[in-house]
């Protein structure tokens, strides 16, 4: 099943990297939770796939042109895939390019997406779905 779950996620990040962020949602649970740490802009939890594209509407994409999301390096921790992300786009207002590094933390139950963290460090990442760093 891990297996499966990294080919789910990797397929999710094959969309976002063309910027299309409605790939994957036909794998969302009605119910997933997206947790924001405090340390990115617009943190906190976002429980549902409505609240999710409320946030992707109305605040991540609104700051954004042409963004896009893809996925550096996939690891598999069992029903949990780590994910080290590099987000690239253009300031909205100053059309000058931005770009970030962090972790996304995926956890699937029966192929389907259940929870998604957002982390800055590698770390910190790997710890959340069990693993060591070293």
């Amino acid at each position: 099943m891990s297996e499966r779950n990294v080919e789910i996620v990797r397929r999710i990040y094959d969309g976002w990297a063309r910027g299309d962020f409605t790939a994957g949602l036909d794998h969302y649970d009605r119910y997933v939770l997206l947790v924001l740490r405090p340390e990115f802009p617009d943190p906190g939890p976002y429980l549902g796939r409505m609240a999710i594209g409320g946030y992707m509407r109305n605040q991540f994409l609104v700051d954004f042109e042409n963004a896009t999301i893809t996925g550096e390096e996939f690891i598999d921790a069992g029903d949990t895939v780590v994910v080290r992300v590099r987000q690239a786009a253009a300031g909205a207002a100053s059309g000058l390019p931005v770009e970030m590094s962090y972790y996304n933390v995926w956890t699937l139950r029966g192929g389907t997406v259940i929870r998604i963290e957002n982390i800055m460090e590698r770390e910190d990442a790997l710890a959340t779905a069990g693993l060591s760093s070293t």
